[in-house]
């Protein structure tokens, strides 16, 4: 069972996620530039959104390379000496996970850690501290922390997102969710802002500007895709279905919610989705809907972008449901904004609020692991 979620987004003027030259980040699609946000701005965006962790009841998950750090200061306050502790996660921080650079400070890759995990490493250590100066009990430790933590992890953002370590593929973890980079419906020019800042304390007779520069921007109407396995979800999380399914509903409502921190002190562009579309299919191949876009949109009269795309969209999932036929779907929810979108396929699967839209897939879900 997947759940795919579809998403038209219309930003204001903004710069939500650069590129390396600072100027947002853009991809060519239908043989027209289109506006861009990464998968991987997104999904930080959705794990991080304090909506995601309030719907699971967890905490999320850990990305970093000063793993030392953190166990040092958690095994520190365990009345453990600075001393000791280091020597001890200098010994067992490459064996668990990853070799560290010359300082011993920062491990070679980022490490993605729950709190379950990270409590289990400390009681673990702990439990075996006075013995931990033999290889083969530290061997041992790691064998077993990694048999522990192999396969499943306790953290929603880790099991929709996945985890891997090169150099401990054991603790790798397929990744339940897929999430597409958001592009622009339309064709899309960038623009420059000329901006200034004035020195306060600078002399009445002295003209000119403090400083000056110059930040690239663009205003988009975006289409978001993400697709869910469910089975693979629940099997990340050790067979929780209860869990799974906060995990679900989690990400829906961070999906809605979340917005990325680009340049927003200097844009504010905190827009809502016009449109949200949620699936729920038994089987098959997954329905991206960007192909409805690969010949741009355009303003019709008055009517902006929003209404266009998602006549676009529904236009293309009508025609999509005319030739796949539509005999693995299970669930389909749509939400418009605007009484007034232009709604013909999906018009029988609307519903009123955003309550509805999310039990709507909730109710779908199975009862039981898969």
């Amino acid at each position: 069972m997947f759940i795919e979620l579809h998403l038209i987004q219309s930003f204001a003027p903004a710069n939500l996620n650069r590129d390396d030259t600072g100027n947002p980040k853009d991809c060519e699609f239908g043989g027209y530039r289109r506006a861009r946000i990464s998968s991987q701005c997104i999904k930080r965006a959705i794990r991080n959104s304090p909506v995601f962790a309030e719907t699971t009841g967890v905490d999320v998950g850990t990305r970093t390379k000063w793993l030392v750090n953190l166990l040092r200061q958690r095994l520190i306050d365990t009345s453990k000496s600075e001393e000791e502790a280091t020597d001890v996660l200098t010994a067992f921080v490459p064996k668990f996970a990853s070799k560290l650079d010359k300082d011993g400070a920062k491990t070679a890759v980022l490490l993605y850690l729950s709190q379950a995990e990270v409590d289990s490493i400390i009681q673990a250590l702990l439990d075996n501290w006075a013995d931990l100066a033999d290889d083969k009990v530290m061997d041992g430790l790691v064998k077993n922390l990694v048999k522990e933590h192999q396969g499943h992890t306790s953290a929603p953002d880790i099991a929709l997102f996945g985890r891997m370590l090169a150099e401990k593929p054991e603790l790798g973890l397929d990744a339940a969710c897929q999430v597409a980079h958001a592009i622009s419906t339309h064709r899309v020019t960038m623009e420059m802002d000329f901006y200034t800042a004035v020195d306060d304390l600078s002399p009445e007779e002295t003209a000119g500007a403090g400083m000056m520069g110059f930040t690239g921007f663009d205003s988009a109407c975006f289409y978001r895709y993400a697709r869910l396995d469910w089975k693979q979800l629940v099997d990340n999380l050790n067979g929780d279905a209860s869990l799974a399914r906060r995990t679900v509903e989690g990400f829906m409502r961070a999906a809605v919610a979340a917005v990325p921190t680009g340049k927003q002190t200097s844009f504010a562009a905190n827009n809502p989705p016009s449109f949200l579309l949620a699936v729920v299919r038994q089987d098959g191949m997954g329905w991206s809907l960007a192909n409805a876009f690969e010949r741009p949109v355009r303003p019709r009269g008055d009517e902006g972008l929003v209404a266009p795309s998602v006549a676009a969209l529904d236009a293309y999932w009508n025609r999509l449901c005319q030739v796949y036929g539509t005999g693995t779907l299970v669930c389909t929810a749509a939400l418009p904004l605007d009484a007034d979108l232009p709604l013909e396929a999906l018009k029988g699967a609307q519903v009123d609020n955003l309550e509805a839209w999310v039990s709507a897939v909730l109710e779908a879900l199975p009862a039981g692991e898969a």
